[in-house]
């Protein structure tokens, strides 16, 4: 399946500020069963963005503006193949556990397995894992994984706006209802505590049927538990699914505070406003490559002719690859 994806981020500050420093983690990973056909990320006002591999192998872009400014615009527009993932098993053997315990003891996925600081576990984790029954070691990892990622589903409301970027983890626990990210957290602190290297993952999510709860116009999040026997397995808590091809990764960090889409600072005595707005659209399901008016908070933003979301380019890269698959 191809998809063109869409990421628009815009600031407006309450007064003049005389320069901004930012980076930005919205280029999809190209590796595993998906491949990144074309990027291409526009700035306004202006700017040029360099970009470097951060220590995880995230591709990060930097750029500043020296300028004057009042509002900041970062629309990311990436193209992206992404093949069926193969079936999984039920359960893997409890030999696996073993090769799990050699995997910490000899510093193996370290980042992965210690607590870090947004996934910590606390007493209300622990009285979370009381209530829901979740057993240690007594399941094989495959079937503890998918057990503890149906329980979360089903003991969280998922919520809009419940908390923030850099909410603990306690604060889900107390209203029992959080977002995305808030669900990874929980799970990745559950996870690691047993022993099993994991992740978290930041990426974009083609909604398949309309009772998923993720937002239409946001960015997703995971997790991924390391497995002797299969390697890197998704699951996504907030859907009580495993991860599939309408998954789109684009970073891994030990929490959300590795992969916030944009980081930044600015000079100046203001107060700002962000917006974020994500589409993602199957390619093999039209051939216009304009997405049209996307909703932008509480305004709305249509795309003009020198901003185009999916540039020629691009859209020429897309029946390019399409023509390789033929």
């Amino acid at each position: 399946m191809y998809y063109a994806i869409r990421h628009l981020t815009k600031y407006r500050y309450s007064d003049t500020i005389s320069e901004t420093v930012m980076e930005v983690r919205t280029q999809p990973r190209s590796e595993g069963n998906q491949r990144l056909g074309a990027f291409d990320l526009h700035i306004v006002p202006k700017a040029r963005a360099l970009n470097y591999c951060d220590f995880l192998g995230n591709t990060v872009h930097t750029f500043n503006i020296p300028g004057a400014h009042r509002q900041l615009t970062i629309t990311a527009r990436a193209l992206i193949e992404v093949d069926p993932l193969p079936d999984l098993p039920d359960a893997i053997s409890l030999g696996s556990w073993s090769a799990l315990d050699a995997l910490g003891a000899n510093g193996d996925h370290w980042d992965w397995l210690t607590p870090s600081p947004m996934t910590s576990p606390t007493p209300l984790l622990d009285a979370l894992e009381q209530e829901l029954n979740l057993p240690d070691r007594i399941a094989d990892p495959m079937t503890l994984l998918r057990e503890m990622n149906e329980k979360l589903y089903n003991a969280f409301q998922y919520t809009p706006n419940s908390t923030k970027v850099d909410s603990p983890i306690d604060d889900a626990l107390t209203a029992r209802q959080g977002v995305c990210q808030d669900f990874s957290h929980v799970m990745l602190a559950m996870v690691r505590r047993r022993g099993i290297p994991a992740r978290y993952v930041s990426g974009y999510i083609s909604r398949r049927k309309p009772s998923d709860r993720s937002a239409e116009d946001a960015t997703h999040a995971w997790v991924e538990a390391y497995l002797p026997e299969l390697g890197w397995i998704g699951f996504d808590p907030t859907n009580n699914t495993l991860v599939g091809e309408g998954h789109i990764r684009v970073a891994v960090g030990r929490d959300y505070r590795d992969v916030p889409p944009t980081r930044g600072t600015f000079k100046g005595k203001a107060e700002s406003q962000l917006d974020v707005a994500v589409q993602v659209l199957k390619m093999q399901e039209s051939t216009d490559p304009e997405f049209g008016t996307v909703s932008l908070g509480p305004a709305e933003f249509t795309p003009t002719p020198d901003d185009p979301v999916i540039e020629a380019e691009m859209y020429t890269r897309f029946q390019q690859m399409q023509q390789q698959q033929q």
